[in-house]
C-alpha cells in the first residue's frame, strides 16, 4: 500500500469514527446506537475499494464503541462493519465491470449485511424480543446510509477527480 492511500485510510476511519460519535441516537432496547457513520464505511468501499472500505468500516466503527462505552459490541463491530465496507467496494468493483450499474446493489447488500449482522448478535447477547426491537433503528440507519452514500458518491467523486 503507497503512503497516499494509507493517509486516505487513516482519514477515513477517523472520519468514520468522529460520523458515529457525533450524529447518534441511543437505542434503550439492545444497549446501542443508531448512527450514520455506515455513509462514510459505505462510500469508503464504493470510492476507494473493498480493503479502504474494510479498514474504515472495521477500525473506525469499533473506536467509536469503545469510546461511546459499547466496548463489548466493539469486536463484533469490528467484524460487521469492516464486511459491510468490504462487500460496498467489491461488489461495486465486479458490478461496475459487469453491467455497470454496482452502486446501489454494492450499497444496499452491504447494509443489508450490517442489519442482519446486528440483528443476530443482538439476538446472541439479548434475545429475540429486544434484537426485533432494535431492527427498525437499524433498518433506518441502513437505509437512510443507503441513500446518502448514493447521493454523496457523484459529487465527491467528481471532487476528487475520480
Amino acid at each position: 500500500m503507497d503512503s497516499k492511500k494509507m493517509i486516505i485510510t487513516s482519514l477515513l476511519i477517523a472520519l468514520v469514527t468522529v460520523t458515529t460519535m457525533v450524529v447518534n441516537v441511543p437505542l434503550p432496547g439492545v444497549k446501542g446506537y443508531v448512527n450514520i457513520g455506515d455513509t462514510v464505511v459505505l462510500l469508503a468501499g464504493l470510492i476507494f475499494g473493498p480493503l479502504v472500505g474494510a479498514a474504515a468500516g472495521a477500525l473506525g466503527s469499533s473506536l467509536a464503541d469503545l469510546l461511546l462505552g459499547y466496548a463489548y459490541w466493539a469486536p463484533w463491530t469490528f467484524v460487521i462493519k469492516g464486511v459491510e465496507g468490504f462487500l460496498a467496494g467489491w461488489l461495486f468493483g465486479r458490478m461496475q465491470q459487469a453491467s455497470g450499474s454496482g452502486t446501489i446493489l454494492g450499497a444496499t447488500v452491504a447494509a443489508a449485511f450490517m442489519v442482519c449482522g446486528y440483528f443476530l448478535v443482538g439476538i446472541l447477547y439479548y434475545g429475540l424480543g429486544p434484537a426485533l426491537v432494535s431492527l427498525p433503528g437499524d433498518l433506518l440507519q441502513g437505509g437512510v446510509s443507503v441513500a446518502l452514500s448514493l447521493v454523496l458518491l457523484r459529487p465527491i467523486r467528481k471532487y476528487l477527480c475520480l
